[in-house]
């Protein structure tokens, strides 16, 4: 898999070490250039014979435990506290200020999470992701399809486990935030221009751009440029720390971001409600080769918050 990076390399403070004990306050975090994070993938697969499709899935697992870890209290009770069925949208005693999204807000049938995949390999970990988050009642938009086994397989594997797919996703805005809870996006990574993924997914990150409801994206918002800042054409990130509302969401900036492996330049510049590192299979030596000041996962936790 190609943990991409986003260009440069950068620090920012970190509240806790990646070693118990360790005296945590004057560490810094450390963000993978493009050419690190390239590096940290070799030693994966060549060192430590990870295979691709093997880190595939456990990025594409840990970016849904961190879904389900940015809102709380867990779907079984956000399920049990609207009752009588019939009684769809009532929102239940359970203060919203718990959570990050507004679940229970939704009608009972509702679909709960959208997933926009891509065709390079932020698609693949998005269609993992899609898998493991069946209890949400996943629905993908996947219009650029690759032709790679790896794709293709995983696509099989949702098929057959009659996660639904959309032939097209709807222009009107409205219509998408009625429906789902939240959306992930993991439709193009750092490496790939948004004009290059196809006028489906370009099509797709504009409408992305007016939404009203949280938004994950995966290792980078896509279209992001090495440096940050503002997107090239099509990319969906319009300038990092720019709060403004543009016709819905603030500057199409997403609420979580799941750095996988490592976190990126760009996350140094991330001013969402939450960030999570999905990286609990970093092996401690390259961790400690490249300078990676993480917290540390508690118990058999697969990703941290920062």
């Amino acid at each position: 898999m190609r943990l991409k990076g986003c260009g440069g390399c950068g620090r920012a403070p970190l509240r806790t070490g990646s070693d118990p004990g360790e005296a945590t306050e004057d560490k810094e975090q450390r963000f993978l250039s493009t050419a690190e994070a390239a590096a940290l993938e070799r030693e994966l697969l060549e060192d430590y014979r990870f295979g691709r499709q093997q880190l595939v899935e456990l990025c594409g697992h840990a970016s849904a435990v961190a879904v389900t870890k940015a809102q709380a209290p867990s779907l079984p009770l956000l399920r049990a506290s609207v009752s009588p069925p019939e009684q769809e949208g009532i929102l239940s005693p359970v203060p919203l200020t718990l959570l990050c999204f507004p679940l229970l807000a939704l009608s009972w049938k509702q679909r709960m999470v959208l997933v926009l995949c891509g065709p390079e390999q932020n698609g693949a970990v998005g269609l993992v992701c899609a898998r493991h988050l069946r209890d949400y009642e996943p629905t993908i938009f996947y219009p650029t399809r690759s032709l790679d086994p790896l794709h293709q397989g995983l696509t099989t594997q949702c098929e057959k486990m009659d996660i639904p797919f959309l032939s097209h996703l709807p222009t009107e805005v409205q219509l998408i935030s009625n429906a789902y809870g939240l959306v992930v996006d993991a439709v193009v990574g750092p490496d790939v221009e948004p004009g290059e993924v196809g006028v489906p997914c370009t099509c797709a990150l504009a409408t992305l751009k007016l939404l009203s409801i949280p938004l994950v994206s995966l290792d980078i918002p896509s279209g992001m440029p090495g440096g940050g800042g503002t997107s090239g054409p099509g990319g969906l990130v319009l300038g990092l720390g720019d709060r403004r509302r543009r016709g819905g969401r603030a500057a199409a900036l997403p609420d979580v971001l799941v750095s996988l492996a490592a976190p990126k330049r760009c996350a140094g510049r991330f001013s969402g409600r939450h960030h999570f590192v999905a990286g609990r299979f970093v092996p401690d030596d390259v961790r400690r080769k490249f300078a990676l000041r993480l917290p540390s996962y508690t118990g058999t936790d697969c990703v941290v918050a920062l």
